[in-house]
């Protein structure tokens, strides 16, 4: 099981990496706070202070076709903001 699926890279996680040293990934829905500290160490080599979770409720979507009117639903993603220890940051474009 990967406990971090990607990295949440929007303007306002960009800024808070920036400012406050806040980095959010998406992450497996039954991962907790111990086993996402432990991933995000072992993955950038980084020392992580603190971490926050919260579970993002899916949107409802409905568009208009030639058929007739679709609706379906994105699903719901849990999102976690770690905190890392002052002076150490993760550059998520060194392998692009």
């Amino acid at each position: 099981m990967a406990i971090i699926i990607k990295p949440i890279v929007t303007e306002k996680m960009t800024m808070l990496g920036e400012k406050l040293n806040k980095y959010g990934f998406r992450v497996h829905k039954g991962a907790n706070k111990i086993e996402i500290k432990k991933a995000v160490q072992d993955m950038y080599n980084v020392t992580v202070v603190a971490v926050n979770t919260s579970v993002v409720a899916g949107k409802k979507k409905s568009r208009y076709t030639k058929g007739g009117m679709i609706k379906g639903a994105t699903s719901d993603f849990k999102r976690a903001v770690v905190t890392l220890k002052k002076g150490e940051q993760i550059d998520f474009y060194s392998n692009i």
